[in-house]
């Protein structure tokens, strides 16, 4: 059976968006995910989602790795589907929809769209890294000379040998301002480095903030793949209103045959 399929980016991070509100996709298939998102053999992708339907909000994102496998919150994929329902003429302006993290509202003006994200209250720190969970779990360490790290090999062995099986997303921080820094992110399920990662850039901004390496409550953050900032309201309870900020935009369309 043919699948129509629309390709998706939000600064470099790319995903396959497919329209599944008649159930048809076959969500058991990891293989097909793969294949789809296989960016040799395939269509190219970090991931792919699904936009169903959903009994009281507008929309369900499901959400699955490049390696097939289904996965935690995506942020940048977030924004995607948001435009996406938009194009297909779900949303107008603002949206509600049930991501594997829970419920999430956004808004979109013409391709900038802000996501809302889930409040974080609890965040490890040691004197060389933050772990935190923004609907993906995320190691942000700071170094030197971000543009010449070996964020593939680095990232590679703390995902595997810190994390064990399961893993962890692992960015690597430096800073430019005061409120802005540059990231680079090894992705758990892409199994190397992305353009950008939207649950990333939230963690990042979380952690310069909470270890007051910044005092901004409004952070650029610069990644490979271009910019996107991440506003919240900070307390001593944690990070609430947090929202991811970035473009979308729909790059082609197209069969899977």
């Amino acid at each position: 059976m043919a699948i129509d399929f629309y390709k998706y980016q939000g600064t470099g991070n790319d995903f396959i968006l497919i329209d599944n509100r008649d159930l048809k996709f076959n969500k058991n298939d990891t293989k097909l995910v793969s294949q789809m998102c296989d960016r040799k053999f395939g269509i190219g992708a970090d991931g792919l989602i699904l936009l169903e339907p959903h009994a009281t909000v507008q929309f369900t994102m499901t959400y699955y790795n490049a390696d097939g496998n289904l996965s935690s919150m995506c942020g940048n994929g977030g924004r995607c589907i948001t435009h996406f329902a938009r194009f297909l003429g779900i949303i107008e302006r603002e949206a509600k929809f049930e991501a594997v993290d829970g419920m999430h509202t956004a808004t979109i003006e013409e391709d900038l769209v802000s996501l809302e994200m889930n409040d974080v209250s609890e965040i490890s720190e040691t004197e060389t890294f933050a772990f935190l969970d923004t609907g993906s779990p995320h190691h942000v360490t700071e170094v030197e000379n971000l543009s010449q790290y070996d964020v593939y090999n680095e990232g590679k062995k703390i995902r595997e040998e810190v994390y064990g099986s399961e893993g962890a997303n692992v960015n690597f921080v430096e800073a430019l301002e005061t409120d802005k820094f540059a990231v680079r992110t090894y992705e758990r399920g892409v199994e190397d480095e992305t353009l950008s990662c939207g649950t990333g850039v939230t963690a990042v901004a979380i952690a310069m903030h909470k270890s007051k390496r910044t005092l901004s409550e409004e952070i650029k953050l610069l990644t490979p793949g271009g910019e996107l900032t991440v506003k919240f309201d900070a307390d001593e309870s944690g990070y609430k209103n947090v929202q991811l900020i970035g473009p979308a935009v729909q790059v082609f369309k197209g069969q899977w045959i």
